[in-house]
């Protein structure tokens, strides 16, 4: 199913995988099909073009995710408007769809994102939003 925010990926999203690509493949500390601490790399482009990267950690009481981790990264270096994000798995398993704890913080956090994801007819952006219908609202109003 497309989303209605769905689009083809632009070089600048082609390059952005490509960065999350290397970040993981220069940092990962497992063999192909071995279980490792960091298995996935993301990167995160702000709105004035500078691009952050991270890898995540993984340990059994639930480390960070990569795209936590890249979210951190850019705001600790000033970035406060993230435009784009995408995670990539070690070893050429390719773009990786957020998991449903990232998407409610990317949701929350950044409710305009585009999120880079894996279809079957390839990798496409949408927004953070048609990843997360119906998401869990954090901002209680009250009347």
């Amino acid at each position: 199913m497309m989303h209605p925010s769905s689009r083809p990926l632009s070089a600048e999203d082609v390059e952005l995988v490509d960065q999350a690509r290397r970040a993981i493949d220069a940092n990962t500390d497992a063999g192909p099909g071995e279980d490792g601490v960091h298995t996935m790399g993301a990167a995160v482009r702000a709105s004035d073009g500078r691009v952050f990267v991270g890898v995540n950690l993984y340990h059994f009481t639930g480390g960070p995710c990569a795209e936590l981790v890249a979210l951190g990264a850019a705001r600790a270096s000033g970035a406060r408007e993230i435009t784009h994000i995408v995670a990539v798995g070690s070893h050429s398993r390719g773009v990786k769809a957020p998991c449903g704890r990232d998407r409610q913080v990317l949701a929350d956090y950044h409710p305009q994102i585009r999120v880079i994801v894996p279809t079957p007819g390839g990798d496409i952006s949408v927004r953070v939003t048609d990843l997360l219908p119906f998401g869990f609202e954090t901002r209680a109003e009250h009347s």
